[in-house]
């Protein structure tokens, strides 16, 4: 296992728009910190393993008592007056799915105390004087209540257990002896978890609780609407109740619950509204008082990549301290692409925010993002400083193209073929490579012959070269070695398979896509049926990304309707006429690269395709 090195320490703090950069330091070193570090002190077999069910605010269940939820807890054996940080890990998964690569569950042993917590961190960090907790979200595995997917209970159950261990909630042994932390916690809490775990981190520190002093959302939502709904667009029908069933078994207690999820979901328009405002962790980025380290693979088609741009872009607007990984897999964990980096820079991470201790993690770049397949490259910031907008015509005509539901490898494939259901437009060869980095956009100008009809967008590198193949297996691949992080016990070892990034050759790659049901071109809070004959500007976000084009290659546009493979668009067989001329690509250009001006476009045939012809339905996903 790779040793730690001990950091240079800061000098003194920076205040930046009234945050502290680091926190204060400890007036005397506890004894598992030497040489400005945490070091593995305590032994991990005798740690503390309890559990304690903290009573929340909400009665989501109605049956007239407060809600509690498990808070599972592995803390080292401290002398009397020693007190430690938390880490914390709030999921739904603990009983049902799994956690980590090898699905990972909560064991107890016959007395129904925890006897394995499922990854490393109780392994790697109690030895080193931290507690870690696994907290199961309301109405899973051993809580009670119910799983409102993303919402108000689910938050509240997760912000309880950080005010149990600040003193402020009560908590509860399992026979219902009351029991406080305060003698052994710090009140300091880092939450961390991928996926749904992450995305109920992010709507923690929304909350602005007092306790929370830092989050590492992965992979993680920052808006629930935003993962079922791509502007409008129904990725899958009746998805909140799905993802209940399956990480609830309480679903009969939770009648009233289950039928907000089916009934105010509004699935039969599209519609942002009420619902979904309560499971909107984004507005509320100004009450985020915990420092944030973000990681997301920029080739996520689970959690797309506007949770975290967006996410980043309103923290930086409010001056929250934060930092941001990026890599090129799909819904992937960095302990499954970069692992010792990660333990590494995620110790330094909770050792600043949790310990105290000035290890100059805050004075790195902020920013680092995967440039091409293993090359890790560091920035300032991201966006990359020096981005800007650079917007390009698509074309001088006026197109039209009648939807085939095509699927993505039809769409975007010989793009100099002209393919019935598709505009695809070229910009290239270019001649120097071409830096993205942020969030695209086209700007349309159409008339449209039916009320509605979905508008899908694509950028394409066309050109061959060996890029992450993120299409299988999300980009990654499970070795036969293994590696360990941590001390173990016979119940929990502390060691799990390595995993690689997989690689091919391609002659082109999706960088990035964009939907919008265009009957919601005006507010994503209503429809607008649009007039045939009539000509509507809309505008197709697509989402962010950060990539490069090599010179040589071509940048491609590929514009389509309903894309069954990522959403539950109809195929209406509307006809869309396009004005090349007064529509606008885009692009967050970092450098002085600029973009060829576009051909007319590919104009396509408008035959219907057969309904027996269609892809299915999308399948629904797991945020896990």
């Amino acid at each position: 296992m790779p040793v730690a090195v001990p950091r240079a320490l800061l000098v003194a703090l920076v205040v930046l728009g009234g945050f502290l950069t680091a926190p204060p330091p400890a007036s005397a070193a506890p004894p598992f910190v030497r040489g400005g570090e945490t070091v593995p002190v305590y032994d991990y077999a005798d740690a503390i393993r309890e559990s304690v069910w903290v009573q929340t605010p909400t009665d989501a269940d109605e049956d007239g008592v407060p809600d509690r939820v498990a808070v599972d807890l592995v803390r080292p054996r401290t002398a009397p007056g020693v007190k430690v940080p938390v880490i914390m890990d709030a999921s739904p998964y603990y009983a049902c799915c799994g956690r980590g690569n090898e699905g990972e569950l909560k064991e107890y042993d016959e007395n129904g105390v925890i006897s394995k917590e499922p990854l490393f961190y109780d392994n790697y960090f109690v030895p080193r004087g931290y507690a870690f907790a696994g907290v199961d979200l309301s109405g899973t595995n051993r809580s009670t209540g119910c799983e409102d997917v993303g919402g108000p209970a689910e938050v509240a159950g997760a912000k309880a257990a950080i005010d149990w261990l600040n003193g402020r909630a009560p908590g509860f042994t399992a026979d219902g002896t009351p029991v406080s932390a305060r003698a052994w916690s710090t009140g300091k809490v880092g939450m961390i978890g991928k996926s749904w775990d992450g995305s109920i981190a992010n709507g923690v520190a929304a909350t602005g609780v007092r306790g929370l002093e830092t989050t590492v959302p992965i992979a993680a939502i920052s808006s629930w609407y935003d993962y079922m709904r791509y502007n409008g667009s129904l990725r899958s029908s009746g998805y909140p109740g799905y993802l209940q069933g399956v990480v609830s078994d309480r679903i009969a207690e939770c009648a009233a619950v289950t039928a907000s999820l089916a009934n105010d979901s509004a699935d039969e328009t599209g519609d942002y509204n009420a619902f979904w405002r309560a499971r909107d962790y984004r507005p509320s980025a100004g009450q985020v008082h915990a420092s944030v380290f973000v990681v997301h693979g920029v080739n996520d088609l689970n959690v797309t990549t506007p949770q975290f741009a967006e996410w980043w872009q309103d923290l930086a607007a409010h001056h929250v301290p934060r930092k941001i990984w990026l890599h090129k897999t799909g819904h992937v964990d960095p302990f499954d692409l970069r692992r010792a980096e990660w333990v590494d820079t995620l110790h330094q991470w909770f050792d600043f925010w949790l310990q105290g201790l000035p290890n100059g993690v805050m004075r790195a770049p902020r920013a680092t993002v995967e440039t091409a397949p293993g090359t890790f490259t560091s920035a300032r910031d991201w966006p990359l400083p020096g981005t800007r907008p650079v917007s390009a015509r698509l074309g001088s005509s006026v197109v039209s193209y009648t939807d085939e539901s095509l699927s993505e490898d039809a769409a975007v494939a010989s793009p100099s073929t002209e393919v019935p259901g598709r505009i695809a437009l070229l910009y290239g060869p270019l001649t120097s490579p071409l830096r993205l980095s942020g969030t695209p956009s086209v700007r349309l100008r159409v008339q449209v012959d039916r009320p509605t009809t979905q508008l899908t967008a694509r950028l394409v590198d066309y050109g061959t070269a060996t890029r992450v193949d993120y299409g299988r297996g999300e980009g990654v691949r499970t070795l036969a070695t293994e590696s360990c992080w941590g001390a173990s016990t016979p119940a929990d070892d502390a060691c799990y398979l390595d995993v690689a990034e997989r690689t091919a050759t391609a002659d082109h790659e999706v960088l990035t896509r964009g939907w919008l049901d265009a009957a919601h071109h005006r507010s994503l809070r209503f429809t607008t049926p649009l007039q045939p004959g009539r000509w509507y500007t809309v505008t197709v976000p697509i989402s962010a990304s950060d990539t490069t084009v090599a010179a040589g290659h071509t940048l491609g546009l590929v514009l389509t309707q309903s894309d069954p493979e990522f959403t539950e668009a109809a195929n209406t067989g509307a006809t869309v006429k396009v004005d090349l001329a007064t529509s606008r690509l885009t692009l967050p250009i970092s450098g002085k690269a600029t973009l060829q001006p576009a051909p007319a476009g590919t104009v396509v045939t408008t035959a219907p395709i057969a309904p027996a012809e269609r892809k299915a339905q999308p399948r629904l996903q797991l945020p896990q």
